[in-house]
């Protein structure tokens, strides 16, 4: 049973994230990709994550595919034009890639590459429109195409936005475009997202809950800082801070959180993004039962 199966049919899907190599080096991520198989109903690949060089997230995601796990292709406008964009989408459907999770990018002046000119041809809602419109058979200029894909559309959505009717305006019109479920940015106050589920419980779609699990006391603090979206508890932060072994507190805070969701029902599911740690993954899973 795949991915769309799985939230069609209302189980607690658990989706991680995995970034390719800065190289041709794909071995840490197969290790990554081994231990979690099996115990995940999908795996993300980021797209070139943070405005860096990496190997591409198609190239990931057949790699994850060879490996017998499911992958969701991420795929951003800041690179591509529409042009790249549908080639991209039509190449992972011939190499039976199906869930794509359409992104605008972050602005290529906060990667490693600064002078890089952002395309942003598309918006994430752009895209789904495209992959709506391959799907149909057609690119989108009404061209025909040899062979129809088959795509299972996702976005992101951000719980702790001010103001949050924006977001879900947003939200609206991604759902629209095609979008059947969502990822969202990290939450680590458990109301945060019940008030969320609340706001949009008319809204006929998915959504797994992010969930970063904390390095440090300091990560925290960089994050409230610097990343929109994403706000950690005072009291998270000192028992962080506390921690003789942070990395244990920080899988710890988020196992709790993830049992929490579960057995609260809040939402569909949630999405690990480890960033960096990918290997700790199985270790969360472990300390959450699943």
């Amino acid at each position: 049973m795949n991915l769309k199966e799985k939230l069609a049919r209302g189980d607690f899907v658990i989706t991680a994230e995995m970034a390719p190599p800065k190289g041709i080096d794909f071995g840490h991520i197969r290790e990554c990709a081994r231990a979690v198989k099996g115990r995940v109903d999908g795996v993300n690949v980021t797209d070139f994550q943070s405005a860096v060089v990496r190997a591409s997230s198609l190239g990931g995601a057949k790699m994850l595919l060879d490996e017998g796990l499911e992958p969701i292709m991420q795929i951003t406008g800041r690179d591509r034009n529409r042009i790249a964009i549908q080639g991209e989408l039509l190449s992972a459907a011939a190499l039976g890639i199906k869930n794509v999770l359409a992104l605008t990018g972050d602005h290529p002046s906060i990667g490693d590459h600064p002078d890089a000119r952002g395309v942003f041809d598309m918006d994430s809602v752009n895209i789904l429109q495209a992959a709506t419109k391959l799907m149909e058979g057609q690119d989108l200029n009404g061209n025909e195409l040899s062979g129809t894909p088959e795509y299972f559309l996702g976005a992101s959505v951000t719980p702790l936005y001010d103001p949050l009717e924006l977001q879900i305006i947003k939200m609206k019109k991604k759902i629209q475009a095609g979008a059947k479920f969502f990822q969202t940015q990290a939450v680590y106050d458990i109301d945060v997202i019940r008030s969320f589920m609340d706001e949009i419980k008319d809204l006929n779609t998915k959504v797994l809950v992010g969930v970063i699990p904390l390095k440090s006391a300091g990560m925290a603090k960089y994050m409230n800082n610097n990343v929109p979206g994403i706000q950690v508890p005072d009291e998270i932060i000192e028992r962080m801070r506390k921690a003789e072994d942070k990395t244990r507190e920080g899988l710890t805070i988020a196992a709790e959180f993830i049992q929490q969701v579960r057995e609260e029902k809040i939402c569909d599911g949630v999405h690990i993004m480890a960033i960096g740690a990918e290997e700790n993954v199985p270790k969360l899973l472990d300390m959450c039962g699943l």
